[in-house]
């Protein structure tokens, strides 16, 4: 007996299905995405619609400057901001950059670490987890160059938080990057287990063994920002990696594993 839509329309058994959507090119976490347009937008304002003078005012008003926080600096040296910027600057250099190379190099991280983050965190946890790594990369930055004139910019302590948080949860089994590794959304949702076991597994070893060399060298011979003169404030970074490593089981909405 014929289906009764072939029946009423025989010339439908002859028509093709319709080709599945396409997939997008980049297929990242909005808030991802969003916060890289917003990092460009901001680099392109900066770079191409401010004076010398404008670019310089910005810097010492968004930046991260440890000169600030010296007894009486802000009237002292009438910076830009007054005592709010104590505050603020914590969290508003992570928006800056000191270059083309500088933005792209964070922006790239951000893609593959930031985004299996934000995929097991969410918006509102992903955001907070970055802010908070911002956070503390400034405050240890801050301590090791207390009273310093040059100013501290860029996304990397929060983004290093972001690939310390990843490194909780990305390398388990069944994790996007683990032994049998899995690619569907549930990949993202495997239970991380606590800090300890995790620094027992090899992957993760391994890891942070290349990522600490890696800061620590930056920090020895000072190398410059993908060769744009500005050295590296791998002490923020450490700072941000720390606590997103440590910080992480407060923001994770996935149960923590028992052993």
């Amino acid at each position: 007996m014929l289906d009764p839509v072939t029946k009423d329309d025989p010339e439908r058994m002859l028509t093709p299905p319709p080709p599945p959507p396409a997939e997008p090119i980049f297929n990242l976490p909005r808030v991802v995405s969003t916060l890289a347009m917003l990092l460009i937008a901001i680099h392109l304002m900066a770079t191409y619609m401010l004076s010398q003078d404008g670019r310089f005012e910005l810097l010492v008003t968004f930046g991260f400057l440890p000169l600030r926080y010296l007894p009486d600096a802000v009237a002292q040296y009438q910076l830009p901001g007054g005592e709010a910027a104590l505050v603020w600057t914590f969290l508003t250099y992570a928006f800056l950059h000191g270059g083309w190379g500088h933005l792209f190099v964070n922006v790239m991280w951000m893609a593959v670490f930031g985004s299996a983050v934000a995929r097991r965190f969410g918006t509102l946890r992903f955001l907070l987890l970055s802010a908070v790594c911002a956070v503390a990369g400034a405050g240890l930055h801050l301590a090791m160059h207390f009273g310093e004139t040059v100013p501290m910019i860029g996304a990397s302590a929060a983004i290093s938080g972001q690939m310390a948080a990843a490194t909780r949860f990305v390398f388990q089994l069944g994790g996007p990057l683990g032994a049998m590794r899995r690619t569907d959304a549930f990949a993202y949702r495997v239970p991380a287990s606590g800090a300890l076991e995790s620094l027992s597994n090899p992957k993760v070893a391994m890891f942070l063994l290349v990522w600490f060399g890696i800061n620590l060298l930056f920090g020895i011979i000072s190398l410059p920002i993908a060769g744009e003169g500005a050295s590296i404030a791998w002490e923020a970074h450490i700072g941000g990696f720390v606590a997103g490593f440590l910080l992480f089981p407060l923001f994770d909405p996935v149960r923590l594993r028992r052993s």
